[in-house]
């Protein structure tokens, strides 16, 4: 208000309307009310005008029960007046009160319309806000430009494409489509729906194009990794802003390309007056951080200073990050301890997690941790997260625990690293517990518990439970759950399933990734599909435009070597664009000690030894060779030559866990408290499946030893020995599961096989390549593996 009295003025309706409209524009509540009050006065207050005014004041103000009151104290009530409370309850989002508004209009019009889709659509009510055009195009209300971008938002939020073709052809009908405004919404609703072809012609036919138009396509030719377009279009435009340069800078630095982030953000600075944001300085650092670069992310901090630029949350995560990431781990807390941990986002936390755990410490970021005044969900599952993925299970599961009892409620993001953890221990029982957590939260329907659900329980041998869970997915699943399934599939030798589920991903149009053609190429292999895994193999690089990691190159040497094509194995790692690995050579060694091809299996293992000369399963495969050739005199000096530098082998143990309690098993073991009658209850059965017609493989002992100690050793292998103890601990007609670390030998495979039909029990074991299920004396595998 002026300093002048209102009071001394001459009244005009005219006049209050114009100091209202001021105090509006100002803010001044209070200066708004005593003009109400000498309306009052002047007699003024029952006009129609004026009380439209007052209405319009305090409803922009954020009094809407005065903007009510006067509605209610209306004599006469134009559209004006209803629409006002309508679109002050909308705004709100107090839409009970603005629908039964709505629902008592005596003339709605495209302002009452309008102001419905509006409040839906700011209120994040998008289903609402597209539901009440639809209702408005039957009752023939016209159209709107404000309306009709509004609609179009609502359509671009969630994805709803059809809807929005048909908002569209409205759009052309009613003639709207010149309007930059309209335009850019349908640019905007096709590009975040998943039309980039409409969105491209929607951006050609455009007459008249602004900033915002440009920079939508930007946006969208990185979303799909056209960066060559993004830029070329990038490049036309006449005009920037800062939001132009931030697409471009963030589209390269999240999908990885981090030095073309940096040196478009050079280009900027060279180029243009804008100055960075904290979008800018986010994604520059982020780059930084990415790529280790330290001395220019500490050259940008020292600009960040020296400008007094925007020091925001993000920007104060992404310095942390980019420290941590760049090995300034200790600059990074410091800029921590400087702003408090109270908006350490999980990415920043995350990268000082990871910045110790290089340093070989995981202390100091558990101290951060623990000194986070309020940890949210999201702090404890980074914590827990870290643990996992730096192999620390049982840290993971003690601060699982007290998350439990002390801190917020597990999210999916919590379960689904706990089930990794499940997955990893090969845990079932741990597993469901977690899965019944799940259930209870209702996290369980989210795609990410969903898919390590799969992954908990095909790890842990039961893939009857991981189809049950994909299953129960239906619309739910994502490209991961089908990747998911058929590797699952695949390690449990379900090979036809495997590729049945993954011709039906293709009939569906989900697109397969790199890892997804690893459980492809998998379940080929472990049933001998050569045919099949080159024309997958094909099918990938051709097709799908994915180049080869050294996961399918090793799984095509195994297809390969399993069927006993050596030479073509040979061959393919001699074919490898990069230099082949460990497991490359391990694979084509393996494969030459179950054909016995002596020669070849020499070069595999010289050329393992170069790349990892203390590797023990070289040596051994070598030595076990010989050993299954009768050269004792060749094997003996491998085992010599393996002493003498000092490798130690890998020693053979298997697992079974029964009531929560792991137990292990070694060969002829006899350290377990129940040995007596573990060994009791072994003599038991070899003696029951000898009467069975089982003869054993004594070849499988690779030693020069007679007959009677041969079989002696193979009646105590460690997989035989938890078995035993798991057929005197769990009740009859379970199913048992064992794990081993290493492959399963010929004898054991062929015992399993008659002591399952002799006990009438499913038996699972878990071997370092697949799953074996025994029943009614046949294996899954059907002797292939």
């Amino acid at each position: 208000m002026e300093a002048s009295n209102p009071s001394v003025l001459p009244f005009s309706s005219e006049l209050f309307a114009f100091r209202l409209q001021k105090s509006l524009r100002t803010r001044d509540i209070s200066g708004g009310k005593l003009i109400h009050s000498l309306i009052i006065k002047s007699g003024l207050h029952l006009g129609v005008f004026l009380t439209n005014s007052l209405m319009n004041f305090y409803a922009k103000t954020g009094s809407a029960s005065d903007a009510h009151q006067l509605f209610d104290e209306m004599p006469v009530r134009t559209n004006l007046s209803w629409n006002t409370i309508l679109s002050a309850y909308a705004k709100q989002g107090r839409f009970d009160l603005a629908l039964q508004i709505f629902n008592e209009m005596p003339d709605r019009d495209s302002v009452s319309w309008t102001a419905m889709i509006v409040g839906y659509n700011k209120m994040g009510c998008f289903n609402n806000a597209i539901g009440m055009f639809v209702k408005m195009i039957s009752d023939n209300v016209p159209i709107t430009q404000f309306m009709i971008t509004n609609v179009l938002a609502s359509c671009a939020a969630i994805g709803a494409l059809d809807v929005g073709r048909k908002v569209h052809s409205f759009v052309v009908k009613h003639g709207l489509s010149s309007y930059v405004s309209v335009a850019n919404s349908l640019l905007n609703m096709y590009a975040k729906s998943g039309d980039p072809i409409m969105a491209k012609r929607v951006f050609e036919r455009m007459r008249l194009r602004d900033i915002s138009s440009w920079n939508t396509m930007i946006s969208l030719h990185m979303q799909y990794g056209r960066f060559d377009l993004a830029l070329s279009q990038f490049e036309q435009m006449t005009e920037r802003d800062i939001v132009s340069w931030n697409t471009i800078i963030a589209g390269y630095n999240q999908r990885g390309f981090d030095m073309e982030a940096l040196v478009i953000f050079s280009d900027m600075l060279k180029d243009s007056s804008l100055k960075p944001d904290k979008f800018t300085l986010a994604s520059v650092l982020s780059a930084c951080g990415n790529l280790e670069k330290l001395e220019l992310g500490r050259q940008i901090h020292a600009q960040i200073i020296r400008n007094a630029s925007d020091t925001s949350v993000s920007v104060g995560n992404a310095l942390i990050s980019m420290y941590a990431k760049s090995g300034g781990v200790e600059i990074a807390r410091k800029i921590l301890l400087h702003s408090g941990s109270s908006h350490l986002n999980v990415i920043a936390f995350t990268a000082l997690l990871d910045g110790y755990i290089k340093l070989g410490d995981v202390n100091p970021a558990r101290q951060i941790f623990d000194s986070l005044r309020d940890r949210d969900v999201v702090a404890w599952t980074a914590m827990i997260v870290g643990y996992v993925q730096n192999g620390l299970n049982d840290d993971a599961l003690e601060l699982f625990r007290s998350m439990v009892r002390e801190g917020p409620r597990p999210n999916n993001y919590t379960l689904a690293a706990m089930l990794s953890v499940s997955s990893s221990l090969a845990s079932l029982d741990y597993g469901k517990q977690i899965h019944a957590s799940a259930m209870r939260s209702g996290e369980v329907l989210s795609a990410s518990v969903s898919n390590a659900l799969i992954t908990m329980y095909a790890k842990g041998g039961s893939i009857s439970s991981a189809k049950q869970v994909y299953n129960l997915m239906q619309q739910k699943r994502d490209p991961v759950s089908w990747t998911s399934m058929i590797i699952a599939l695949a390690q449990h030798g379900l090979a036809e399933e495997a590729i049945e589920l993954f011709e039906s991903m293709l009939t569906l149009g989900v697109k397969p990734d790199h890892i997804t053609f690893v459980g492809v190429l998998s379940a080929c292999t472990h049933v001998g599909w050569v045919e099949q895994g080159r024309k997958y193999y094909n099918l990938m690089r051709n097709v799908h435009k994915i180049e080869p990691t050294l996961s399918h190159y090793a799984c095509m040497i195994d297809l390969f070597g399993r069927a006993g094509l050596l030479q073509e194995a040979f061959n393919f790692i001699k074919s490898m664009p990069i230099e082949p690995d460990v497991i490359a050579w391990g694979s084509l060694l393996s494969s030459c000690k179950v054909h016995k091809n002596v020669d070849m299996a020499k070069v595999a293992a010289e050329r393992l030894l170069i790349i990892d000369p203390g590797n023990s399963g070289a040596y051994s495969a070598l030595a076990n060779l010989f050993s299954a050739c009768g050269k004792w005199e060749d094997a003996a000096r491998i085992r010599k030559s393996m002493k003498d530098k000092g490798v130690k082998k890998d020693q053979g143990f298997s697992w079974v866990q029964i009531r929560n309690t792991v137990h292990v098993f070694g060969v002829e073991d006899g350290t377990h408290p129940q040995k007596d009658a573990i060994y009791k209850m072994m003599e038991k059965i070899w003696k029951e499946i000898k009467k069975m017609g089982f003869i054993p493989n004594t070849e499988s002992v690779l030693h020069d030893l007679d007959e009677e100690l041969k079989e002696q050793m193979l009646k105590h292998h460690s997989e035989k020995l938890a078995i035993a103890f798991g057929l005197i601990s769990t009740p009859e007609n379970t199913t048992l599961r064992i794990m081993k670390n290493l492959r399963v030998c010929n004898d054991c495979h062929s015992s399993i096989k008659f002591i399952s039909k002799l006990v009438s029990r499913e038996i699972i074991v878990r071997d370092a390549t697949r799953f074996h299920h025994f029943k009614n004396g046949m294996c899954s595998c059907r002797d292939y593996w």
